[in-house]
């Protein structure tokens, strides 16, 4: 009988492991069909993506430890918006196999970069461009709104970005707030955009500013706050009552 406990007993914790084992998966990779290969987004943690491009792959913040970049692709190309910790994420960025890939960074970014990977960095301002054969990237501005000495995001300091490859044009709104900048993007297939309060938007912005710029696909992504998660159903409804046609993306950005 103690026997038969023991058995059972280890085959509970089997099954809680390989339980556990599939809820950590990351969720699904979505595929977009452009005029060229496929683009693949898989979604990781937080405001960390991972964007296949044909044969070349880009990290977007890569946060929260390697283990969840274990079956990716090796990058080609980092993306780094800002200084915070949840976006360069020193411990995560020493943990992957960096060594083909390029960096491209805000100047503050580059400034606090380890001297190895400041090596490996592009530095690409507001306003600019930067282009790799078939890739070009755009940095745009990401702030708070006053941008003044008060706010956590100041106006220069980091960027978002709008990656185009295919003929599609992919936006990271990093962290922003409501700013007239991301208002006026033309030609946006796939948007990530934050919402977290009271560190960017909330969701109510968040989904104005995207009836005004109008992505044929958005990410409501970045959504947990000081208070926790925000509603991300209720964005979707926002958004949807504004425009059915928005394709809007619902994905867990949080499995630990």
């Amino acid at each position: 009988m103690k026997n038969i406990h023991s058995i059972l007993i280890i085959f509970i914790v089997f099954i809680f492991s390989i339980t556990t084992s599939a809820m950590a998966q990351l969720p699904a990779a979505d595929i977009i069909k452009t005029n060229k290969s496929d683009i693949i987004i898989q979604p990781v943690f937080h405001g960390s993506i991972v964007i296949r491009l044909g044969d070349k792959t880009v990290y977007v913040d890569p946060y929260h430890g390697g283990k969840a970049y274990k079956d990716q692709a090796l990058p080609d190309f980092v993306l780094i918006t800002d200084i915070h910790g949840d976006h360069m994420d020193t411990g995560t960025l020493h943990a992957l196999d960096l060594s083909k890939a390029k960096l491209i960074v805000p100047q503050a970014v580059a400034d606090k970069l380890p001297p190895a990977l400041k090596a490996k960095s592009t530095v690409l301002p507001n306003g600019q461009k930067w282009n790799d054969a078939l890739i070009t990237v755009t940095a745009l501005p990401m702030y708070n709104i006053p941008d003044d000495s008060t706010s956590r995001h100041t106006k220069g300091r980091g960027n978002g970005y709008v990656i185009s490859y295919g003929g599609k044009n992919i936006y990271i709104s990093g962290d922003t707030e409501d700013i007239p900048e991301m208002r006026a993007l033309k030609n946006i297939d796939v948007a990530f955009v934050c919402m977290n309060q009271p560190y960017t938007m909330t969701i109510e912005q968040a989904a104005n500013a995207v009836l005004e710029f109008r992505p044929k696909m958005v990410y409501p992504y970045h959504y947990r706050g000081a208070q926790g998660f925000s509603d991300t159903e209720a964005f979707k409804k926002l958004v949807n009552e504004g425009n059915k046609g928005i394709d809007v993306r619902l994905r867990n950005w949080y499995v630990e």
